[in-house]
C-alpha cells in the first residue's frame, strides 16, 4: 500500500465536490500520467463505481474512498494532497515527490539507483540553468557514463559541474560507483549556459 497523505481539509473539500455529483458510491482516483518521466503529472479524477478497477488500491477516507491506480502506486509513494482556503475559494495541492522516478530500494539494480539520484537530486538543480544529465551506460560495474543536455551541453563550467556536483553526489550516495564519464559533444555550444 502506497503511503499517501490526504489532509482533513483536502478530504472535506473533495467530499464536498463529490456531494455535488449526485452519484451513489462516487470516489476519487489518484494517478500519475507519464510516470517515471520528466513530464509526469499527478492527477485526481472522479471515480464512479462502474470505473473501479479490481487492481486499484483503496484507502477509506470516511466520506469517500480514494482509489490508487495500480500502475501509479510506486510513483505515488509519499504523495501529499492538501487544500488551503483563500479569498478566491481555495487551492488543492498535490505533491508527489516520486512521480518522475519511483522511490527505490538500496538493493535495486545500479542503473535504477543512478537514474533515481539523477532525477530526484541532480537534474532539479541543473534545471535552473536549463540543463539536464542522463545515464547512457554503466561500464565495469563501477563507472557511470553520462550525457549532458540543454544548457549543460557546451557549457564552459561543465567539467566543474561534473566533478564537484554530479560525480561527488553519485559516488557519495552509491559507494560501489567509483567515477563518472561524460560522453557529451561539448563542441556544440548553441544553448550553453556559460559560453
Amino acid at each position: 500500500m502506497a503511503n499517501v497523505t490526504v489532509t482533513d481539509s483536502a478530504r472535506d473539500y473533495l467530499a464536498q465536490l463529490i456531494g455535488k455529483q449526485d452519484v451513489e458510491g462516487m470516489g476519487v482516483r489518484i494517478f500519475v500520467t507519464q510516470p517515471g518521466t520528466k513530464h509526469a503529472e499527478t492527477c485526481l479524477a472522479y471515480c464512479p463505481p462502474n470505473e473501479v478497477v479490481p487492481t486499484d488500491e483503496q484507502i477509506d477516507l470516511g466520506k469517500f474512498t480514494l482509489f490508487l491506480d495500480h500502475s501509479s502506486v510506486p510513483f505515488l509513494e509519499e504523495a501529499y494532497v492538501d487544500f488551503s482556503e483563500d479569498r478566491m475559494g481555495g487551492q488543492l495541492t498535490i505533491k508527489a515527490p516520486n512521480a518522475k522516478v519511483p522511490n527505490i530500494d538500496d538493493d535495486a539494480p545500479l542503473p535504477d539507483r543512478i537514474n533515481y539520484i539523477l532525477a530526484s537530486e541532480i537534474n532539479p538543480s541543473l534545471a535552473s540553468h536549463g540543463g539536464e544529465v542522463s545515464l547512457v551506460d554503466v561500464v565495469d560495474e563501477s563507472v557511470a557514463v553520462l550525457r549532458f543536455g540543454g544548457g549543460c551541453q557546451g557549457c564552459s563550467a561543465v567539467s566543474l559541474t561534473l566533478k564537484q556536483g554530479v560525480e561527488s553526489t553519485l559516488t557519495d550516495r552509491i559507494p560501489e560507483l567509483t567515477s563518472v564519464q561524460d560522453v557529451t559533444d561539448h563542441s556544440y555550444r548553441e544553448n550553453a549556459y556559460y559560453k
